[in-house]
């Protein structure tokens, strides 16, 4: 085997660069050309994001601060107020100064609504409000609901009485509403899971993040819920994308230009030379060209030392295929003489056999050998294809060497052939030339002179299958048949039918044998 010429080996920073793996000098270059790039994109970002989110935080939370306090205060005097005068009621119900107060009080809110019940549900101050719910509430104890259009508060009195207020929304609104310059905002009241939206922050970009901060009331579960849209995209952002962009497209082309010096072309050289490969050639590593890569030299210099290699052993492959072709001809002629000899043998002690019944025997034996032989011939024909036997020209060679070997009172036997150009493996064809031997035997034996007719025709449903048929009025049920097949045939006829791993169904008003074999192909 010819050995590589060994490069000589240079010293210094260019050598111990040429020396280092491809992806560590990819790595080196790319971390040198972006690295200031990244940090300052990196600075800049975490400065504007840090302080545009601490401002909108801030803004957010004051804005929340201010409207919860509004509407927490409004609510705790109104609570104050409802429990004072349902107290005073439930005491005497005729106490109309209590009444006026508080109806002074809610004038001021212009739209809410009141009503003092006792315990019977009979109205005491107020008007009548529609209640969304039949709880029972526990002296003093204060509830609120969301409901449609607005917020429901109830109180719960000493003998059985109770405070209802209803709020409408535009009354909500204006309550949760800041004062002075106010910005875009979103306000919900939240209580529980229940959610009423007083007012609907406008949506944003795809890249906004509103900023939400939910505050307690102090009464029940109710919180307020202050939303105010995110940062803005301001000159420091935009910078910072722009930087971003450029340094994603700068390391894009970096990384392409060295790639593709490195490594691309190279391996399209190397690529193009070994497709050229023809088995017996030597690759030559020197008609690549300049090789920046020591892996691709190393990879080269393999490519070499392997088709060397293969050039060796296929001089070796050769001459053991031509020797091992040799040896299959010489095996077949061995095997073809041995059943030629068996088939001459048999031939010679059927003549001078003493009685019929023996010529008989002679000749059903010589008819199996036959039939062995013929498949025999033909899937050594097909042996260097290997496409399977051809069954056609196999059961084509069978029918003759049948009307050959029939006995002298089968002399009208006639035997009709049609045969799809269908493939089958060795073993499916020795089933099958067995099988059909078996049944044309049966045949005879039921009616020397009957005409026989066997097709074989391919499946459409199922392509790797095709459907045998042997049709003769021979075939069809009669005692004397049934007789054949109990003492002889029935046995061997079902251990062919399993060997090709199917069924032998017999129609016998028709008298016909069928079964599904396994096909390879058509020819």
């Amino acid at each position: 085997m010819e050995t590589v010429d060994q490069e000589p080996r240079a010293t210094g920073a260019a050598a111990a660069l040429a020396r280092m793996p491809t992806g560590a000098k990819v790595f080196l270059i790319l971390v040198g050309a972006l690295l200031p790039l990244a940090l300052i994109a990196l600075f800049t970002t975490l400065q504007t994001t840090r302080s545009a989110d601490s401002e909108a935080r801030q803004r957010v939370r004051a804005l929340a601060e201010e409207s919860s306090g509004i509407v927490q205060n409004v609510l705790a005097n109104h609570v104050g107020q409802l429990r004072e005068t349902m107290t005073a009621l439930e005491q005497d119900p005729d106490d109309a100064p209590s009444c006026t107060r508080l109806a002074g009080t809610f004038a001021t809110q212009g739209g809410v609504r009141f009503v003092i019940n006792d315990a019977s549900g009979r109205p005491l101050c107020g008007e009548r409000v529609a209640l969304t719910g039949a709880a029972i509430l526990r002296p003093g104890q204060v509830t609120t609901s969301i409901v449609k259009g607005g917020m429901m508060l109830r109180i719960g009195g000493a003998a059985g009485a109770s405070a209802v207020a209803y709020y409408p929304i535009e009354v909500l609104r204006e309550l949760a509403r800041p004062s002075g310059f106010v910005p875009e905002y979103g306000a919900a009241l939240l209580d529980g899971e229940d959610r009423l939206t007083l007012r609907t922050l406008p949506r944003g970009g795809l890249l906004d993040r509103p900023e939400a901060v939910p505050s307690d009331l102090g009464i029940d579960d109710l919180q307020l819920e202050i939303s105010m849209p995110g940062a803005p995209v301001t000159s420091p952002l935009v910078i910072t994308t722009v930087l971003l962009v450029v340094m994603l497209i700068a390391a894009a082309a970096i990384g392409w230009f060295v790639v593709d010096i490195l490594l691309i072309r190279p391996l399209r050289r190397l690529r193009a030379s070994v497709g050229r490969y023809q088995p017996g050639e030597v690759i030559d590593v020197k008609r690549f060209g300049p090789m920046p890569a020591q892996e691709i030299r190393d990879l080269g210099a393999t490519f070499r030392q392997i088709s060397q290699t293969v050039q060796a052993h296929e001089a070796d492959l050769a001459e053991g295929l031509v020797r091992q072709t040799k040896l299959t001809r010489e095996v077949h002629h061995r095997v073809k003489n041995n059943l030629q000899v068996i088939s001459s043998l048999i031939n010679f002690h059927a003549r001078g056999a003493k009685s019929a019944e023996a010529s008989e025997a002679y000749a059903s034996i010589q008819r199996r050998v036959d039939a062995l032989a013929v498949v025999h011939r033909n899937h050594y024909a097909e042996l260097e294809e290997n496409r399977g036997l051809e069954l056609r020209s196999v059961l084509g060679e069978l029918a003759a060497n049948i009307r050959a070997t029939a006995p002298e009172q089968a002399s009208g036997l006639g035997i009709t052939l049609d045969i799809e150009p269908v493939l089958v493996t060795q073993d499916v064809a020795i089933a099958i030339a067995f099988l059909i031997t078996e049944i044309v035997e049966l045949a005879i034996n039921c009616n020397p002179s009957a005409n026989i007719r066997i097709t074989v025709k391919g499946s459409e449903s199922e392509p790797d299958r095709a459907t045998l048929r042997v049709i003769s009025p021979a075939l069809v049920e009669d005692a004397g048949m049934e007789a054949l097949l109990e003492s002889r045939y029935a046995r061997v006829m079902s251990g062919l039918a399993r060997q090709l791993r199917t069924k032998l169904h017999h129609d016998p008003l028709v008298g016909a044998y069928e079964a599904s074999i396994a096909i390879t192909g058509r020819s």
